[in-house]
């Protein structure tokens, strides 16, 4: 497994804090998919295989005084909306393709039940 791309850290230069959660969740998601491509760009890191099929931002999903210290956004594209309160926001930005955001604040919050998401996100983006 490759370690954590250089310019990831470039990406975290004004949210330091948050980027070892981010390290621990990227760790995580190569390790259930090694052949994820991952490009860092000035808004976000996203993560493809076909497609996208998630991303890591500092997207406001929430008012700030609602957002805690150390954090990041995980965006991932499914199929469909997803029932949970652990969804910051969701959108449909067309049909049959759901945007749904997750506020990621502490290593507990990537758990099992968040990477059956990614793992749903990621067969969308495959098959799609």
């Amino acid at each position: 497994m490759d370690d954590v791309p250089q310019n990831a850290m470039l990406f975290f230069e004004q949210h330091p804090e948050s980027y070892p959660l981010y390290e621990a969740f990227y760790e995580k998601l190569m390790s259930r998919f090694p052949e994820a491509r991952v490009k860092v760009q000035k808004s976000q890191i996203s993560f493809y295989n076909r497609h996208l099929f998630a991303c890591v931002s500092f997207l406001r999903v929430k008012k700030k005084a609602d957002l805690p210290e150390r954090y990041f956004v995980l965006t991932l594209g499914l199929p469909e909306p997803l029932d949970s309160g652990r969804a910051a926001a969701k959108t449909e930005p067309y049909p049959g393709r759901w945007t749904t955001h997750f506020v990621i604040s502490e290593t507990a919050d990537l758990n099992e039940e968040l990477f059956e998401w990614v793992a749903q996100a990621y067969a969308f983006a495959l098959y799609k």
